[in-house]
């Protein structure tokens, strides 16, 4: 897959595929970043799907709408989706719109609200 320019990393490992996703999720980046990952899904068909939110600073409706689709996808191919470090502000958005009970969130980073 070549650079895409909302996606900073791109890695496979095996049967997992982790993209981190830059800047802004919305309607003018969500189609094209949708087209790439969709065509990639398809033909390299991996057991799981990695998207890396922590470079994330905004997300509307339309991100929101990438994540489910992604995760539709998946679902489709027999493979999970994760939703990693997902900055606070993306994740109020995810809370807000209840897809932290569909989709795992994993955490690798600490929080800053959490005690050292």
């Amino acid at each position: 897959m070549e650079k895409d320019l909302f996606i900073s990393e791109f890695s496979e490992e095996k049967n997992r595929i982790t993209l981190k996703i830059l800047g802004e999720v919305d309607h003018h980046s969500a189609l094209p970043l949708r087209r790439a990952v969709d065509e990639m899904l398809v033909s390299k068909r991996p057991q799981t799907l990695v998207i890396d939110l922590s470079a994330v600073d905004f997300m509307d409706s339309s991100g929101l709408g990438f994540i489910m689709g992604r995760y539709t996808l998946m679902e489709k191919l027999g493979g999970r989706t994760v939703l990693r470090d997902p900055s606070e502000k993306t994740k109020k958005i995810l809370s807000l719109a209840g897809i932290e009970r569909i989709i795992k969130i994993e955490r690798t980073k600490k929080d800053k609200n959490e005690a050292k």
